[in-house]
């Protein structure tokens, strides 16, 4: 299922616009990087990617022989507002009705750093954008959260006058939805704004290895069905089926293996598994010193059964649910982020 890494730029790959209401967007987070020094290489990075946790521990070499401080930063994906906020936000609960609630809307994705050892207390940055101008005073002074989407931001945005209303459409940060649920005619504000945030904290790393560790839960999309399976004649799922062969590296194994599933019913074939999708940035390893002295991949599908496919260079399976790639003095791709395809069976066609 994978195979060695392409150049082409890639394109998130959305459902087809029957699925779309089904389908969960999701973010993606990657590793730490700071202003360009060449006092500091890495000597490694061993990066664990699962479903349910990325893990990454880094060994920093300080050649220089004496102290480096360094700004660090963690730099996390934007958000955009929208009226179908369908991102995955992995780090929530639900309150006693069972509706999600964000468990920290600083920290989404429970982002954790170590120090040789030591927790690391990172400073949070956030600023709300549109047409790339910085409104995050407006917000502020206007008592709404730089948040795009919860329901403190909801009730921020209903709470304010027709002048303030009118100010924020006139920007560009939010528009006026009409509607009628059935109660009669509506109005809600949308917001439309790009919250933008970056973690940082200052590291001293003396000379020879310094070691840091960080975690966090990844935003999981995904979408209810299949959908990349190529038709023969349609040009709308070949060109699906291309995208996916070069964000994915699917090849014709996975196809192979999915055409033996496959379920013919009422005129439709079906596939007994839902795509999920996984990413990581990891593009900004380039911002250090030289090359990854020593690189390793693990990548755990989580389940036996579940299927998993992305681009990677000599990968073995290692284990029943883990596959794993290592290099020596690698660079990553400036224009290919990590993506992981993930296929879990489902049992609905057995109802």
């Amino acid at each position: 299922m994978m195979r060695a890494m392409g150049a082409s730029a890639l394109v998130l790959a959305l459902a087809a616009p029957a699925l779309a209401n089904d389908t969960m967007a999701q973010l993606g987070a990657g590793g730490l990087h700071f202003i360009t020094n060449d006092k500091i290489e890495m000597a490694s990075e061993d990066l664990y990617v699962s479903p349910t946790e990325v893990r990454v521990a880094y060994e920093f070499n300080n050649i220089s022989g004496v102290p480096q401080t360094i700004l660090v930063a963690f730099p996390m994906p934007d958000i955009a507002g929208t009226g179908n906020f369908m991102t995955d936000v992995p780090v929530q609960h639900t309150d006693e009705d069972g509706k999600p609630l964000i468990a920290d809307p600083d920290n989404l994705f429970g982002f954790e750093t170590t120090f040789n050892g030591v927790p690391v207390d990172a400073e949070l940055h956030q600023y709300a954008f549109a047409s790339n101008i910085d409104y995050s005073a407006t917000l502020r002074e206007l008592g709404i959260p730089l948040e795009p989407f919860g329901e403190a931001t909801t009730a921020a945005l209903t709470a304010l006058d027709d002048d303030q209303a009118s100010r924020l459409i006139s920007r560009g940060l939010a528009y006026r939805s009409d509607f009628d649920a059935g109660n009669g005619w509506e109005s809600e504000l949308i917001p439309l704004w790009t919250l933008r945030s970056t973690y940082s904290w200052e590291a001293t790393f003396e000379p020879g290895i310094s070691e840091v560790l960080h975690t966090y839960r990844p935003s999981v999309g995904g979408t209810v069905a299949i959908t990349f399976m190529p038709v023969k004649g349609d040009e709308f799922s070949e060109e699906r089926f291309a995208e996916y062969a070069k964000k994915y590296c699917v090849e014709d194994n996975l196809v192979a293996t999915l055409r033996k599933k496959e379920i013919q019913q009422d005129g439709y074939t079906s596939y007994p598994y839902v795509e999920n999708w996984i990413s990581y940035i990891w593009s900004t390893g380039n911002n250090w010193s030289g090359p990854i002295g020593k690189f390793t991949l693990t990548v755990d599908k989580g389940e036996v059964d579940n299927l998993v496919s992305f681009c990677g260079e000599g990968v073995k399976k290692i284990g029943p649910t883990t596959f794993q790639m290592t290099a020596e003095d690698w660079f990553p791709p400036w224009d290919q982020e990590l993506e992981i395809l993930l296929l879990k069976p489902v049992d609905w066609f057995d109802e």
